[in-house]
């Protein structure tokens, strides 16, 4: 089982054709790191869409 201490969203729209590279790269971008056991939650522009990147 994968432990998730806290779940972050981001409320901009992210394209969903990027990878989980791409994905934490937003996440150290906007937050300066990704912290372990934190979950970060991206949607597509129409918020028909989500995924999920852990640290």
């Amino acid at each position: 089982m994968i432990r998730i201490d806290s779940l972050w969203l981001a409320v901009g729209p992210m394209d969903m054709r990027a990878g989980s590279e791409r994905l934490l790269a937003r996440v150290v971008q906007v937050f300066g790191s990704a912290q372990a056991h934190h979950g970060y939650l991206f949607a597509n522009a129409r918020a028909t869409r989500i995924r999920v990147a852990g640290a």
